[in-house]
């Protein structure tokens, strides 16, 4: 009899949702910049951001869509046996050009047979009326999950690292997408030196107040070729060891609403672009780590979940 899992994980989501069939994420490079690269907001981006720190070697914006989503799909056929996918659009931010560019992207991605949907990594500035109004059309027949990358909810923290918006931009992008068939994700980094634990902890409640379906965890990387790798190397802060994250994520899991479906709980840059933490365990080892220490300590996500509705107290923050 296979174990009780203790937490809400996206691989339990999907067998739920598509009868069984196993599911995959198809990686796309369709090419997007960022705001806070192109001299919109800013040059460089996020003080972490080292894009190839994060995409696969095969997902090159020199392909087209199409030529990328099949050549992942028969990568993934063979080594996972997968035969239904979502075609993420992960590099950037994947709404940040013209409503008709993003509509034919897109279309371009869900016109593979086997393709189900779409899973768009975005930032909360780069979305207005036009592409949730666009996005809430394809979600009539498609799967469409919009990612936003909120990394904090603290502004100090949001300054430090560069991100080049507020807490409030987050608000409003899922007050936007909320309620018009979208399904929505929060992206959240743990470990930034301008926070204590009990503040990083502190967001599994907040984002358990907000209208969010799905979220991704990892404790903050310095990587390599980023401002980041520079502060670090020139005056090192503490990092999360291996032990006291998974502690830590037992933690937040524990303060996270139950339904809350977890596509992430750690990150796993390349080692040749890690510089901190290096914690010298692959990623299944990870995962058994945690699933065990939940086991541990009889505990499971959502068993401290407060059951007070107060997100505008976000704002305070």
């Amino acid at each position: 009899m296979a174990p009780v899992r203790r937490f809400n994980s996206f691989g339990a989501f999907a067998k739920a949702t598509w009868d069984g069939r196993k599911l995959q994420k198809v990686n796309i490079d369709a090419g997007f910049t960022c705001p806070n690269r192109d001299g919109t907001l800013g040059y460089g981006g996020c003080v972490y951001c080292n894009n190839n720190s994060f995409k696969p070697g095969s997902c090159r914006s020199v392909l087209p869509v199409s030529k990328q989503v099949s050549d992942g799909i028969g990568y993934l056929e063979r080594r996972y046996k997968a035969d239904l996918f979502l075609a993420y659009f992960q590099s950037y931010t994947n709404t940040y050009a013209p409503v008709e560019e993003l509509e034919r992207l897109y279309l371009e991605a869900l016109a593979h047979p086997q393709v189900a949907g779409l899973a768009i990594g975005t930032r909360p500035d780069c979305v207005d009326e036009q592409k949730i109004a666009l996005l809430e059309s394809l979600a009539r027949k498609y799967f469409v999950l919009v990612e936003y990358g909120i990394q904090s909810i603290y502004e100090k923290s949001l300054h430090f690292i560069e991100r080049g918006h507020g807490l409030e931009s987050f608000l409003q992008a899922v007050e936007l997408t909320s309620g018009r068939g979208i399904h929505i994700g929060a992206h959240i980094i743990a470990g930034i030196p301008t926070e204590t634990r009990e503040e990083t902890l502190l967001m599994a409640d907040r984002m358990s107040e907000l209208d969010i379906g799905f979220l991704k965890l990892h404790q903050l990387q310095v990587v390599k070729d980023t401002k980041l790798a520079h502060s670090y190397e020139e005056a090192p802060f503490p990092v999360f060891g291996y032990e006291e994250y998974i502690d830590f994520a037992v933690d937040f899991l524990e303060r996270l609403r139950a339904d809350i479906v977890i596509q992430r709980l750690f990150a796993t840059a390349p080692d040749e672009l890690l510089i901190a933490p290096r914690w010298g365990w692959d990623r299944h080892r990870t995962l058994i780590d945690i699933e065990k220490r939940l086991a541990a300590r009889d505990t499971f996500q959502g068993k401290k979940t407060k059951k007070k509705k107060a997100a505008d107290n976000l704002m305070q923050k």
